[in-house]
């Protein structure tokens, strides 16, 4: 959140959305004796008195050595700036500081309060996170600004009351309207947008991580556990003499040797398991990128599978042409890779495929592919490969259909559907929504540490020279045409997770875990977002009037699908109804689809042979010439393999200070109603993380990627 300097504004100015708000002039009763400038004065007795509790950040460095004083805004006037300062040292970290203050008029309601953050003696300037302040009076009333953020420099800093209020609410008090507008203004001077690459989703525009807001950076615990497990990755990899090794493997089982450490019990089974037929299609139902598999109804034009192809794959009882009908094959189509430009790494060419491939889902439950052709285009050039060819060949037909899932799966799986909708979801809602919002409050925990691990990405990751150009046959161009075609494609009913199942036919496919456990937290997601939505909101009237509420869905339009009217996302949002399902897609894609996507790349993807990044041969165009030898040719060499894996690693493991799916610690909502809510929230995740557990227990290989204890509340690694 930016830090908002308070200052005189001009007699009227115009709102973000078009609300000409006039500007107030502080009250004449109102009094400053200028030779006590920033002292506490009473000149009367006290008419009313005052409890300040003040809660400094509990991690480290939270705390300052400034002088930090307050005023009260109250609807009667306001009071003069009282220092905060008890014996002893003030606002350590962890601090619950208790304050009395007295003021020698009455205030009437309290709306706001500033903290004024000045020079202390001798010390030199000193940030401090403040978590909220608690207002106290005589007559029993309490009042509790949140605050949630750093305050940095020398400047003041107002807090609204933390009751939640639409700007309708405020259309009869001009100080709150005034407040809300110069909120959100500040923060789009400090958050603007910018085009990282044409057809991609527009991003924060920073260009380094240095720029980044304060509020927006990783802290202290998680940024320096994530330099430490890099540099330790680094460093083991160093020792062992793989990072400048160029050479191919010259055994598959010497790839056990890139971590001795960094091993998990998927990534031991994967290892195990890879060369399986049940296990390559358990993976497009379970496996890191369970969003693309379809039923297939009739087989494409250009995938020519005919009967006598798949009859050894089939009982001799049925047909395909009965299977299909029956509703038990599926299809995995990677149109999307077609043209798209390949990388050069360390002076070799890379290549991809677009293949198709057919699978079936047997009588005993299983998933396995039963055809697979490494084009669009069937020609004698691309035959389609099947389970009776050799070991090899079918082996190195499945390495390029994996090579093709995992650049759909980072590229639109992962980046697209989820880091840079993120973004622009963070950034819409920093741009448009003030903290007194309700949503502000709902959506807020869900994009901490979002657009650091994103800009952190542009830096290292998908920027020219980054890791996916080191280790990935698609390269920066690859990524960035990849992610233009996604994007162009992609449907607001896609991102709706009810929608998408049945869109893609596989509702009733056998041991889809990752349907089955998504399912059940978007209904979980859905019924609190709805519970919100209806304590606010009230009516569908209410909706249409918010004015923050449309500029912040326009926005998400606008700079998240290039307002393409084809994607299906509304440009305006007009009932309760739409509202909440709009909301769920929100929270769910910032949580529960980022960890189904992201938790398990190393487990997948630490056994290189399973999940290829790179390819240094072409895809054959005959059959009966693959070996072994070919297999370890084609696959990247030492030093990528090593480059690729440390990634992998990183992305894959939360680096500390990480806050569950409906953990929220910073108490943004104050009434009853939505605390209420929450509980009910986090009761059935409670439920859904048993039931879990539960079914694990059965399983050769446990999906716990969508147990809500492992569930990030947002996106930040």
């Amino acid at each position: 959140m930016m830090i908002r300097k308070c200052s005189k504004t001009p007699a009227s100015f115009l709102g973000p959305q078009g609300i000409v708000v006039p500007s107030l002039e502080k009250p004449n009763h109102l009094h400053e004796d200028p030779k006590e400038k920033g002292s506490w004065r009473t000149e009367e007795t006290p008419v009313a008195a005052y409890k300040v509790l003040v809660a400094t950040g509990q991690f480290w460095a939270s705390g300052t050595f400034d002088s930090i004083s307050i005023t009260l805004v109250g609807s009667k006037g306001e009071s003069l700036k009282k220092p905060l300062n008890n014996t002893g040292k003030d606002f350590i970290p962890g601090a619950m500081d208790e304050y009395e203050l007295q003021s020698d008029r009455e205030l009437g309601t309290i709306m706001l309060i500033r903290l004024h953050k000045e020079p202390y003696l001798f010390f030199p300037e000193d940030s401090w996170y403040c978590r909220f302040v608690e207002l106290r009076t005589l007559q029993g009333e309490s009042y509790r600004f949140p605050c949630y953020q750093w305050i940095e420099g020398y400047q003041s800093l107002e807090l609204r009351e933390g009751t939640g209020k639409l700007a309708c609410d405020d259309e009869e008090n001009l100080l709150l309207l005034r407040h809300r507008v110069e909120e959100v203004k500040a923060r789009q001077d400090c958050y603007r947008w910018t085009e990282f690459a044409p057809g991609m989703p527009h991003c924060l525009a920073v260009e380094s991580l240095e720029e980044l807001d304060t509020n927006a950076k990783f802290s202290f615990t998680k940024f320096s556990t994530f330099i430490l497990r890099s540099n330790l990755t680094k460093m083991e990899m160093m020792l062992k003499g793989f990072m400048n090794c160029q050479e191919s493997w010259k055994k598959l089982e010497d790839i056990h040797k890139v971590f001795w450490f960094n091993k998990t019990p998927v990534s031991e089974y994967v290892a195990d398991h890879w060369m399986e037929d049940t296990f390559f299609g358990y993976q497009y139902l379970n496996g890191v990128n369970p969003l693309v598999i379809q039923k297939c109804t009739k087989i494409p034009d250009n995938f020519p599978v005919t009967q006598e192809m798949v009859a050894g794959s089939l009982r001799e009882s049925t047909t395909l042409q009965e299977e299909l009908q029956k509703g038990n094959i599926f299809i995995v189509d990677y149109k999307l890779l077609q043209g798209v430009p390949t990388n050069m790494i360390q002076g070799q060419k890379q290549y991809i495929t677009a293949p198709l491939c057919l699978l079936h889902q047997t009588p005993s439950r299983d998933l396995v592919p039963i055809a697979i052709q490494l084009s669009q285009t069937p020609s004698s050039d691309s035959p389609i490969f099947l389970p009776s060819d050799s070991l090899w060949d079918w082996t190195m037909a499945k390495m390029w259909v994996r090579n093709a899932d995992f650049h759909v799966h980072q590229n639109i799986s992962h980046l697209l559907r989820t880091h840079l909708l993120a973004e622009v979801f963070a950034m819409a809602t920093l741009r448009q929504l003030p903290m007194c919002h309700p949503l502000f409050k709902l959506l807020i925990p869900h994009f901490r540490y979002t657009l650091q691990i994103n800009a952190l990405a542009r830096v290292r990751l998908i920027k020219e020279g980054g890791m996916m150009d080191l280790a990935t046959s698609a390269g920066f161009k690859g990524v960035v045409s990849i992610v233009e075609k996604g994007l162009h494609e992609m449907t607001y009913a896609s991102l709706c997770l009810p929608d998408d199942i049945e869109g893609r036919g596989v509702g009733s496919i056998a041991n889809y875990y990752y349907r089955d456990d998504a399912l059940k937290i978007w209904a979980a997601i859905e019924s609190y977002v709805s519970g919100i939505v209806q304590f606010y909101y009230k009516s569908d009237d209410r909706v249409q009037s918010d004015s923050e509420l449309q500029a912040w869905i326009l926005e998400i339009f606008v700079e998240a699908f290039l307002s393409r009217k084809a994607s299906g996302l509304p440009s305006s949002l007009e009932t309760m109804a739409d509202l909440t399902r709009f909301l769920t897609v929100v929270i769910f894609i910032c949580s529960a689809q980022h960890a189904a996507v992201n938790s398990g790349q190393y487990d997948y993807g630490a056994w290189i042979p399973n999940i290829p990044p790179s390819m240094r041969r072409p895809p054959p165009k005959v059959k009966g010439m693959e070996t072994l030898e070919s297999i370890l040719e084609t696959i990247p060499q030492v030093n990528v393999t090593c480059i690729a894996l440390s990634s992998l690693w990183l992305l894959s493991n939360e680096a500390g200070d990480r806050r569950p799916l409906g953990s929220f610690p910073d108490e943004h909502f104050v009434e009853d109603e939505p605390k209420r809510l929450i509980v009910a929230f986090q009761d059935r995740l409670a439920e859904i993380s048993k039931e879990i557990e539960e079914r694990n227990k059965v399983l050769p290989l446990p999906y716990n990627y969508l147990n809500p204890l492992y569930i990030e509340n947002s996106i930040s690694i």
